[in-house]
């Protein structure tokens, strides 16, 4: 669910965190994060002689949680309500429009977890 939301033009403030996926690894990009003293919380790359070890491994799982439910709320926006185009004049039409995507989301989010509910309980009552 959306519980709040901040529209702005892209830029990334100092000090917040930046997640991506292990393409965005490495020594130059690194030093473009520290310049603009943004918090990196980009996965650890695995190669073929040298794995992740388990610390690692455990640190990606969990920088990925943050990620992927981001990640699942843009595809549904940008999949199911051409979220990727806000064609308005002016910010306050923007984030109205922004907001009103939001607010459909939660909807669909809301009868999504409800369906899930109703089939348990149907489940539940076909099994006794």
């Amino acid at each position: 669910m959306i519980h709040r939301w901040l529209t702005n033009y892209w830029t990334k403030q100092e000090g917040q965190d930046f997640y991506e996926d292990s393409a965005y690894a490495g020594e130059p990009l690194e030093q473009v994060y520290n310049k603009k003293k943004v918090a990196s919380k980009v996965n650890e790359k695995g190669y073929k002689k040298r794995p992740l070890t388990e610390e690692q491994k455990s640190n990606n799982r969990e920088k990925s949680k943050v990620r992927a439910r981001v990640e699942h709320i843009f595809g549904f926006v940008e999949n199911s309500m051409n979220g990727s185009y806000i064609r308005t004049i002016g910010m306050a039409r923007a984030e109205a429009k922004i907001g009103m995507m939001n607010i459909v989301y939660n909807i669909c989010r809301c009868v999504q977890l409800k369906k899930v509910v109703t089939m348990g309980q149907l489940c539940a009552i076909q099994t006794k």
